[in-house]
Order: C-alpha cells, then sequence, then structure tokens
C-alpha cells in the first residue's frame, strides 16, 4: 500500500518531469553483496540480503513501474498472440514451456526463476522482491499468492522499511488454487499443497500439506523424478 501511495503523489508531484521512468530491475550479484559490510549495502542489495531496506528508493521503483506495465502488456494481450516475448523481457528465468494464465501480477519480475514447463493459473500473484525459485514441471492453480516480501511487526520501523527473504518450490509439485506462501518457505519435490492452504513453514519433499497453517497429512513414495 505504500508504495503505492508513494508512486502515486511522485507522479501527481512531478508530473511530466521524468523522475520515475519503467527501467527493468537488475539485480545485484549475489557474491558482490556477500563481499561487501552490511554498511556499504544499497536498497537493492539489502532486499536481496534479506534486511530491512527502503522500497521507496527511486531505482526500485522504477523497477516496480516496468514490471507493472510489463504485466498490464501481458495480461492484455490476445490469447492467440505469443506471450513469450513479454515473460522473457520480465522474468529472471522464463524456460521451455512455461505458461501463465493471466492475469499474472508481480513486483519486479526479474526475481522469478522458474524450471521448464510450469504452469500458473489465472490471478497468480508473485511479491519477488527477494528470489522465487519454481522448479520444473510445478503447477500452481488459480490465485495462487507468494510473498517473499514482509514488514516489520513494530508499526514505527513499518512506516519506512521492508524485508524480504527467499522463497524456494522443487519441482514436479502442485500448489493449489489460493494457497498463500509466506516469506522464506521451502517447498520441496513432489509436493500437494491443498487449495487454500496458508504455508507458513517448510514442507519436506514427497508430501500432502493442508490447512492453515498447512501441515502435512500424508506421505508419499519417493518417486525418481528423472524418468
Amino acid at each position: 500500500m505504500k508504495r503505492t501511495i508513494f508512486i502515486f503523489i511522485l507522479i501527481q508531484t512531478l508530473n511530466g518531469n521524468n523522475i520515475l521512468k519503467p527501467l527493468r530491475f537488475d539485480p545485484p550479484s549475489r557474491i558482490d553483496i556477500e563481499l561487501k559490510n552490511v554498511t556499504e549495502l544499497n536498497d537493492a542489495e539489502r532486499m536481496l540480503a534479506g534486511l530491512p531496506y527502503n522500497a521507496n528508493d527511486i531505482n526500485l521503483s522504477n523497477g516496480r513501474i516496468y514490471a507493472k506495465q510489463m504485466c498490464q502488456k501481458y495480461n492484455n494481450m490476445d490469447p492467440l498472440d505469443d506471450r513469450d516475448q513479454v515473460l522473457k523481457e520480465l522474468l529472471g528465468t522464463h524456460s521451455k514451456g512455461n505458461y501463465i494464465e493471466p492475469p499474472f501480477y508481480c513486483d519486479y519480475g526479474s526475481n522469478i526463476h522458474l524450471g521448464e514447463n510450469v504452469y500458473m493459473n489465472h490471478g497468480c500473484i508473485l511479491l519477488d522482491v527477494n528470489e522465487i525459485r519454481i522448479g520444473k514441471n510445478t503447477f500452481l492453480g488459480p490465485n495462487v499468492q507468494i510473498y517473499t516480501a514482509g514488514h516489520p511487526t513494530d508499526p514505527i520501523l513499518r512506516r519506512k522499511t521492508e524485508f524480504g527473504k527467499a522463497i524456494t518450490i522443487g519441482r514436479d509439485s502442485w500448489i493449489g488454487g489460493s494457497a498463500i506462501i509466506l516469506p522464506g518457505i521451502t517447498i520441496g519435490d513432489g509436493v500437494t499443497i491443498g487449495a487454500g492452504s496458508v504455508v507458513t513453514k517448510d514442507i519436506e519433499s514427497f508430501t500432502v500439506a493442508v490447512g492453515n497453517p498447512a501441515r502435512v497429512i500424508k506421505r508419499l513414495n519417493i518417486t525418481n523424478l528423472n524418468d
């Protein structure tokens, strides 16, 4: 919400001044981040390091505007058009066989990495202030929400900073419709997450998890997914 308000006010104040302009966010190198002292990190580097950062940094704001424009373009394309080029320009990794049903929404796009044959149904939201990695052959049902973004519980700190924790979903998994995955979660291979579940803890491979919070209710036979 605060990002939206900030962008609206700045656009109104600087109308025609081109201070805010859509620019693809190119994530900084994680190796470079690790080599720096914390005090030397800029807001983009702090964001990817999982540290508190200022989301209203101009470069981050420009990156989100770019992603919003690309999502709008993608969501309004004719169903018979080739959407792959838009996804290649938006996502960090767009692999063979990926298909995303519109509408689709994300924060930056460039922090999203998809393996082959990933499918997302209508209405998925991926808040990628940190990396989201989804393994090949994984399906997302409609309205799945993946949040790497988080906010401090301290109401004063929350006014100015937020943070992000990376999320990883393994290969050959199925995330049921309207499931929510919270920051910092790892979901293994061959997992099924029940519709409407809220995933607050890591889920091990070859399991079925359901509920709010999601709990493992069934363990599956381990399968060679390379067959």
